[in-house]
């Protein structure tokens, strides 16, 4: 009868009985991991990518973000030059930004779904005022002509379909007529435009002006500080503002109520003046933009693929803990054990991101750690042949979860909760096996 062992008999005992070998092939299981591991990553990606792309559907409905400017006081002026022996007339805008600015708002939050995504958008009423005053003249070479009677106001709107209710402005004690569309593309794209009545008079007197703004958007709400002093002052039941753009809040208040913020900007903070003429200016006024974002706290997708990323963790201490049980109570376990095992670690970010897409992320995160420990668990029952092994696995993984959960909860520690994590795993990792004679254990068989 012929005893000799084939040669995939003769490796599988080799690996079976050789320490360095099946680290080795450990190892080689781990990077194969990796692969589905990096698949799951994609798949986050795409789900947020879907996510992003409903939010800009939704977006695009209702309205968009929206950034205030203006209102922007432009009088027309004629200058005459002389080319050729011909005059040539070319017409101007003298553009004069208000001396004070001051915007009173109230945000409130929507959330909005769309199947089984959610969008954040809001509605606002902002009460806006100031005064305009002409102290100065424009620039006196070959001026022919101020067209005071020609006068207009400019006020931008980023998107114009967030307006809810007419908008009526009251100018030096009168009622006055908004019309949609921008006379001043060159600065203000998106907005509407009043028609004055003659200012010839008005020269060097402080001309009054407010109205009042229904305003729909998403996500964000910004402004551009026009005043020669801009005072801004918000308020919502929002519990998660994020303050952006060139200016924080001088002063602000989070609680479960919401927020407050208020603003106070100066002429001299930004980078362009009170009076120029012409139509430029608008890249300057564009980067001194402030305002507020209404996000969702470190959103569903953001945290499992934050949790993804520690994938290779998980599986490198699990595999630990059956590959210290194989050596120090000599159980020997099969690379196809580890693999099944790898999988199911694998499978939890895939549980974790569909069900937290129709739940709240620690109750997703709760039934996927469940799972997944019960199922290995078991397994690691008919594998260790010992409850004592297993309950030790138990505690393992649902302490590894558990440290997972309370890093994706500390996004502003995370590197130190995670640095710090596995110090102290690798510490009781050299604590447990520093009387193991490794080269004794290399040549052992069974």
């Amino acid at each position: 009868m012929n005893t000799d062992n084939t040669p995939i008999e003769k490796v599988s005992n080799l690996i079976k009985n050789s320490v360095t070998l099946k680290l080795v092939t450990i190892t080689f299981l781990m990077l194969l991991l990796l692969i589905p591991a990096s698949m799951i990553q994609s798949i986050i990606q795409e789900r947020e990518q879907l996510n992003n792309e409903t939010t800009n559907e939704v977006s695009a409905k209702w309205a968009n973000e929206q950034l205030i400017n203006g209102p922007i006081l432009s009088i027309p002026v004629i200058y005459e030059y002389e080319k050729d022996d011909e005059k040539i007339s070319v017409t101007k805008y003298w553009q004069i930004l208000p001396e004070n600015l001051n915007i009173t708002g109230d945000i409130v939050p929507e959330k909005l779904k769309r199947g089984i995504y959610e969008v954040v958008v809001y509605k606002s009423v902002l009460a806006i005022s100031g005064n305009f005053l002409i102290k100065s003249q424009p620039d006196p070479n070959n001026l022919k002509q101020i067209q005071f009677d020609q006068a207009f106001l400019t006020i931008g709107i980023s998107d114009l379909r967030g307006i809810k209710n007419k908008i009526n402005l009251k100018w030096n004690g009168g009622n006055l007529n908004v019309n949609p569309g921008s006379k001043l593309q060159d600065i203000i794209y998106s907005g509407v435009t009043i028609d004055l009545p003659s200012l010839a008079k008005q020269t060097g007197n402080e001309i009054p002006f407010s109205f009042d703004l229904d305003l729909q958007g998403s996500k964000k709400l910004a402004f551009i500080p026009i005043g020669s002093t801009t005072n801004v002052n918000l308020k919502s039941p929002w519990e998660s503002p994020s303050f952006n753009g060139n200016f924080l809040p001088d002063n602000r208040e989070l609680g479960e109520d919401g927020f407050t913020a208020d603003w106070t900007i100066l002429q001299l903070n930004r980078n362009y003046p009170q009076t120029w003429i012409g139509n430029g200016q608008r890249q300057q006024m564009q980067e001194s933009s402030f305002g507020v974002e209404l996000i969702l706290p470190l959103d569903d997708y953001q945290k499992s693929y934050r949790s993804a990323k520690y994938a290779v963790m998980t599986i490198a201490l699990t595999f630990l803990i059956f590959f210290l049980v194989e050596v120090l109570n000599k159980r020997k376990i099969h690379p196809f054990q580890y693999a099944l095992v790898g999988l199911a670690l694998c499978l939890f970010y895939i549980l974790l991101v569909s069900i937290s897409e129709h739940t709240n992320f620690n109750v997703a995160y709760g039934i996927s750690t469940l799972g997944i420990v019960i199922m290995i668990s078991l397994y690691s029952l008919s594998v260790f042949k010992k409850m004592k092994l297993s309950l030790l696995l138990i505690t393992t993984i649902t302490g590894i979860y558990g440290f997972l959960f309370v890093t994706l909860q500390l996004a502003d520690y995370a590197l130190l909760m995670g640095s710090v994590g596995l110090t102290i795993i690798l510490g009781l990792t050299m604590y447990f096996t520093r009387n193991i004679n490794w080269y004794k254990l290399n040549i052992e068989t069974e």
